[in-house]
This record gives C-alpha cells, sequence and structure tokens, in this order.
C-alpha cells in the first residue's frame, strides 16, 4: 500500500467522487478498511475492458485519491478495491465497483453497471424555484412512469417519462387540481430485488436505490437514454425546470436508509466491495444488523455515511433544483451506534440545519422495522412527518366505527379524536413545531386507494407471487356490504360520499396535506394494497374517467381552492387560549346544539357531531374564520348553528351530502338538517 499523504484539508470528506481538474479531473474515495484501491478507465465501446489503471492513493483521512487526463466529461470508469479478510469485510479485487459519488450510471453488455462522468450543462433561463410556502403547500404523491403513461396527449414515445411528466397537458392538470408540489417517488437510480427477477416481476415503485445522485435513467425518454452524456440528467433537470415555471415543486421521496446489494448473499455493485465495515451495520461476526426488512442498514453511526447523505441532498438540491425530499424509514438515519433512535442524531440535525439545504422541504417517514422504530412525532424542529395516526383515525370514523354502528347497533368510539386530528394533531407535534409538522395523509402509495378503501374490507394480492400474504391486513376500509364492484345504487352512493368526506377531512385539516395520485377521482387498483411489483395499467393512472369520477374529481378541485381561501383552515401555530398567537387559528368546539363541547360530547359514541369554528391569526393574510360541522352517524341530524361574537352569519361553502353546496346564508341559531355520516364547510362572517 502507497504511504499515506497527510491530510491538508479542513474539510477531510471534502470533494468525494470525480471533480473536474484542468488536465483532466481527480477522484476521490473513501475507504477505511481497504490496503489498496485503483481507478479503471474503460474503453468507450466496451466497458469491460479496462484502458488505464490508476493507483489511488489513501491519505491520513482514509480518502483514496488520483486523477487521470482522461478522467473528463463522458468517461467511463469503475472502482476496484483489495483489503484484509476479516468478517466484517467484502473485498474482491477483480470486481468492478460503482462509485458511491458517479453522476451517470451505464449498463455493459453482461447487465452489470459502471460510472462515467457526467456533463452537468444546462440552461435553467432564468426559472428559479417557487418557493412555496408550507402553510400554502399541497402534496401529489405520484410514480414518475405511471403519471403520464397512459395520458394521450403526450407523444407516445414521451409517455411515461420525465417529459411526459412536464407535457403541458399534465401540468395544466395539476394546476387545474389546485396541488403546489408533486412528490415523486423514486428516481434515484435503482433496479430490482433478485427476488422479484426469478419471480419475473419488477420493482415498480423503486424502493432499492443503487446509486443516490443518477436519476432512474429508464424513466427518460428512448432519445435521451441513447443521446449521450448528459441527456437523461437534461431531461430530469428541464422537467423540473418546467414544472418550476409553472409554479409547482417537486418533491423527490429517497431511500438512504438501505441499498439494492441487499443482505451478505446479495450483489456487490458498490459499498459493500469498497468498505462494508464503515457503511453497513454489522455484528463483529459481519452478520448484518437490517432494521429496515430490506436485507442490509445503512450505517449512520459512521461520519462517512451520514456524509454521502448530505452531498446527495446538496446535489439535488442546487444542482437539479429540487424542492425537497420525503426520507423512506427516516428513524434509520436517526439510529445511533448501538442502533437506537436519537432525534438530536447529528444526520438528522443536520439535514434541516445545513445553509446548503436552506428553505429545502423535509419530510419523515418516521418509523423503521427495527427495535423502538415508530417515532411519529419524535423528530426535530425542522422536519414534518408522515402522520399515520391522522390516517388510521380518519379512515376509522369514517369507514370501520361505521361497519360496526351497522353490526351491533353502536359506533366504537366518540368523535374526541378525530377532531385533535383536524385541529392539527397538538398531541402528537410539540408547540414548537406546530400543525405543519404533521404531513396529513389518507391513503399513499403504500396501501388501498380511497376507492378501494369503500370497496373491499380485505386485500387481494395474489397477483404479487405471494399467495396474498403481503401487505397489511390493517386496512380500516369498510365494503358497504359487497367485496369489490357493486351495481347496487345505495352501495354505490354510501361509497363515493365516504370517499367525498375522506378528501373533505384531508383538505380541511391543519397540517400538511398529501394526495395520492388518483385519489382526486376515485382511481382503483382492484383491491390490492401492496401493487409495488406491477408496471402496468393497474398501477398506472388513468386519464379516461367515467361521469361519477369527473364529479368527485370536481369536489377535489373545490375542496382546494377552499383550503387556498381560507387561511383558518391552515394554521402555521398551534393556538394557545386567551393568547393571539400569530398564524395560528383561535379554536371554538359546539355539539349539535350549538353550545361548548362537554366531556360527553368529546367521547359518546352516540353523539359523533361536532361544530368546529376556527379564526385565523393572521400575519401575512386577511382575517378569516370558518365553521366545519362533522356528523359521524348515518342517521340525520339536526344542528343548531353556534353564537360567537363577532359572527352574524354563516354561508355554506361545501356540502359532502350534496353534488353542488349553494352559497345559502343563516343565522347563528338558525337549526339545519346534516345528513348522515357528511361534513358542511361554512364561511363565518
Amino acid at each position: 500500500m502507497p504511504d499515506a499523504e497527510p491530510s491538508t484539508a479542513t474539510d477531510p470528506l471534502r470533494d468525494l467522487g470525480v471533480r473536474s481538474t484542468g488536465d483532466g479531473g481527480q477522484i476521490r474515495v473513501f475507504s477505511a478498511s481497504a490496503s489498496s484501491m485503483e481507478l479503471c478507465l474503460l474503453n468507450d465501446n466496451d466497458s469491460d475492458w479496462v484502458s488505464e489503471s490508476v493507483p489511488l492513493t489513501k491519505d491520513a483521512d482514509n480518502v483514496w485519491s488520483g486523477t487521470s487526463p482522461q478522467l473528463i466529461p463522458g468517461a467511463r470508469y469503475s472502482l476496484r478495491a483489495d483489503g484484509p479478510d476479516v468478517p466484517t469485510n467484502h473485498f474482491d479485487p477483480t470486481m468492478h465497483l460503482i462509485d458511491p459519488y458517479a453522476r451517470g450510471l451505464a449498463r455493459t453488455a453482461t447487465g452489470e453497471w459502471r460510472s462515467y462522468v457526467q456533463d452537468n450543462d444546462f440552461d435553467w433561463a432564468g426559472v428559479g424555484k417557487p418557493n412555496v410556502p408550507l402553510d400554502h403547500t399541497v402534496i401529489y404523491e405520484a410514480h414518475a412512469k405511471g403519471i403520464s403513461k397512459l395520458n394521450p396527449a403526450v407523444p407516445e414515445e414521451l409517455r411515461g417519462t420525465y417529459a411526459g411528466l412536464a407535457h403541458d397537458t399534465a401540468i395544466a392538470y395539476l394546476k387545474d387540481l389546485g396541488v403546489t408540489a408533486i412528490e415523486l417517488l423514486p428516481v434515484h437510480q435503482f433496479v430490482s430485488e433478485q427476488r422479484l427477477i426469478k419471480q419475473g416481476l419488477s420493482n415498480y415503485w423503486g424502493y432499492n436505490t443503487l446509486n443516490f445522485f443518477t436519476p432512474h435513467a429508464a424513466y427518460a425518454s428512448r432519445s435521451a437514454q441513447f443521446g449521450g452524456t448528459g441527456a437523461v440528467l437534461r431531461e430530469f433537470k428541464g422537467m423540473v425546470r418546467l414544472l418550476h415555471d409553472a409554479g409547482l415543486e417537486v418533491i423527490l421521496d429517497v431511500v438512504f436508509n438501505h441499498t439494492s446489494e441487499e443482505g451478505i448473499g446479495g450483489p456487490t455493485t458498490s459499498l459493500r466491495g469498497l468498505d462494508n465495515a464503515s457503511y453497513y451495520r454489522q455484528d463483529a461476526q459481519g452478520h448484518y444488523i437490517d432494521v429496515t426488512g430490506c436485507g442490509n442498514t445503512v450505517n449512520f453511526a459512521s461520519p462517512v455515511a451520514q456524509r454521502l447523505v448530505l452531498d446527495s441532498l446538496r446535489y439535488w438540491a442546487n444542482e437539479v433544483q429540487v424542492d425537497g425530499f420525503r426520507f423512506d424509514l427516516a428513524v434509520t438515519l436517526g439510529r445511533d451506534e448501538n442502533v437506537d433512535f436519537d432525534p438530536a442524531h447529528p444526520l438528522l440535525e443536520a439535514i434541516v440545519n445545513d445553509p446548503q439545504l436552506a428553505g429545502v422541504k423535509m419530510i419523515a417517514e418516521p418509523w423503521d422495522v427495527g427495535e423502538g422504530g415508530w417515532q411519529v412525532g419524535g423528530f426535530p424542529r425542522g422536519w414534518s412527518e408522515w402522520n399515520d395516526n391522522y390516517r388510521d383515525r380518519a379512515r376509522s370514523f369514517w369507514l370501520t366505527d361505521i361497519a360496526a354502528a351497522r353490526s351491533t347497533g353502536a359506533a366504537p368510539i366518540g368523535i374526541g379524536q378525530l377532531a385533535a386530528k383536524l385541529s392539527g394533531s397538538s398531541g402528537t407535534f410539540s408547540p414548537e413545531r406546530g400543525p405543519l409538522a404533521s404531513v396529513n395523509f389518507i391513503t399513499a402509495h403504500d396501501g388501498f386507494t380511497a376507492a378501494d378503501l369503500v370497496s373491499y374490507n380485505q386485500k387481494h394480492n395474489l397477483g404479487n407471487g405471494e399467495n396474498n400474504r403481503d401487505g397489511t391486513d390493517n386496512n380500516n376500509s369498510f365494503n358497504y356490504g359487497v367485496e369489490g364492484q357493486s351495481h347496487d345504487p345505495g352501495i354505490i352512493a354510501s361509497r363515493e360520499k365516504a370517499i367525498r368526506n375522506l378528501l373533505g377531512t384531508l383538505l380541511l385539516s391543519a397540517g400538511l396535506p398529501m394526495i395520492t395520485a388518483g385519489d382526486e377521482f376515485g382511481r382503483s387498483q382492484r383491491g390490492n394494497n401492496n401493487a409495488y411489483c406491477h408496471d402496468s395499467v393497474l398501477t398506472w393512472l388513468p386519464w379516461e374517467r367515467e361521469d361519477w369520477q369527473d364529479n368527485l374529481l370536481a369536489v377535489s378541485r373545490t375542496l382546494l381552492r377552499l383550503r387556498r381561501e381560507n387561511p383558518a383552515l391552515r394554521p402555521v401555530n398551534f393556538g394557545v387560549s386567551g393568547e393571539n398567537v400569530p398564524s395560528a387559528s383561535q379554536m371554538d368546539w359546539f355539539n349539535k346544539d350549538g353550545v361548548s363541547m362537554s366531556i360527553e360530547d368529546w367521547d359518546s359514541p352516540a353523539e359523533r357531531t361536532l361544530q368546529y369554528l376556527a379564526a385565523s391569526t393572521p400575519e401575512f393574510e386577511e382575517f378569516n374564520r370558518i365553521l366545519l360541522v362533522v356528523h359521524g352517524l348515518e342517521s340525520d341530524e339536526t344542528v343548531t348553528l353556534p353564537h360567537h361574537e363577532g359572527v352574524s352569519a354563516y354561508t355554506l361553502l361545501w356540502n359532502s351530502a350534496a353534488d353542488d353546496a349553494s352559497a345559502a346564508e343563516h343565522e347563528p341559531g338558525a337549526r339545519l338538517e346534516i345528513a348522515g355520516t357528511s361534513m358542511q364547510l361554512f364561511r363565518a362572517h
């Protein structure tokens, strides 16, 4: 091994990967375990042929470096590493490995992967980030391929691509709907798991990352895939630019918790072959400690693993101009050297405090499958979190509670828990973090769609090849008497109203709402609640709709408009009784008779009706006050609108039980008939 060179930099992990120099390029690669490493420059026409080998030199900070005049944009290269044969290492000096910081990847004729030096040239044409405030943000979770694959207005060669996603018709649809950000399922270069390949299936969702710096090439158009160095990246940047020009933000679902190298017997492509001991959690015998359920877990007690994540985020946020990130199994990123979750973990703190990531939206999936893995509400300030408590309570209130009431004659629980979710989940998130720490959702890519929640009592996953064992059995769904499709008008009407109630709850709650693509018009996956391995019409977004779906889409647009127009629905801070908290909502709660809620009103299964009066305490918008009436039993109810200081009238804005909500005006004290299991929104003035 060459003698170690002294470290002269204040930042020992600076500039990892390839950087251009005046006479070619320099590569820097971390490995604390290797005894030797070389850079392989590969033939332009045959990536298995090494045209030049450059020995790398290790410095005192375990960074290996070297230079070559051939290391220029378009050059293909790989790394080879050797080291001690101990249980925690996995060296093979004959193996071509991917640079963990590679900005470009290409396949060989044999299906292996090679790094190439990226061409980052791109003209942003003066288009910057929209910088949508968090309280105005509405997230639309979608698949980069699936959103446009069936769009007939997109040229066939662009359907299912980054360019197709940014087609004029797709952007117009998103703008007309009223969302502000599209959250893309993983677009880092990924591969299918070995198990799926053997079954003849593929990983459609993409939660099996090969490399953290390269866009998934298969989502680019064919012309970009074969367009030479930088073409795929330019198409991705072009997509971001067009979305930004329309005022839409781009959030990426990122998978740092594990890699596609799987367990010890899985494919070795990069981190395992370069420094297995530093990058992966394992015991002294080399057995992997897996808290992800995916075969391996990246060890974020290691500074180099932390740095890999930060450098990837900086690249996507600054070079590619992405607006935010949703972190898959984010608890894994906060586990310390003892594999315990630490909310003050240096990586979790750095992600939200790094000056290079200022203003970037950070969203945690606040769980993994390890011990102590459920951490909803446990992340530090600056993070928003997926709130599964919100999801489960909203589903139960409108679905399984109603099923139980039909079966036993009484709902199992009152309305109090739903009220806590409507008002921002203050019991889960601290006052310092506020309601926008809660990402509210009814559905996500993982689970039933909204239409399937009201159509199926059980999952139907036989097509996944696992004998219906995969996917959760805890769906909190209700089929209203028939499993699957029904032609009964009563069942159809109940299902459609239930979807309206679910969407109304989501979009009229305090917090940060996320809609799953297609829920706005009732897309179905035929009862499959784990469609990760289906790249087909089952999972692609349909662009042709039935009349009832167009009606539901109109409701979704209305709800999103009402959310925009009424700041009382989207407070930044939690209100405090008796205080005027800026950018909060002052909340008052009334029962069906228009008087303040009693303990029995909150808790009684027989009293599932409330009136939620919220007044904004504005800093940047006009004063606003709304009244939301929620009725959670199937029998109709008479409600007396409450008297409140400063309120002289209530104007109806939306009624989940009616196709149209006339702008009828009512005085305080007026008695209104509220349909069973329905919601009504009023503006109070």
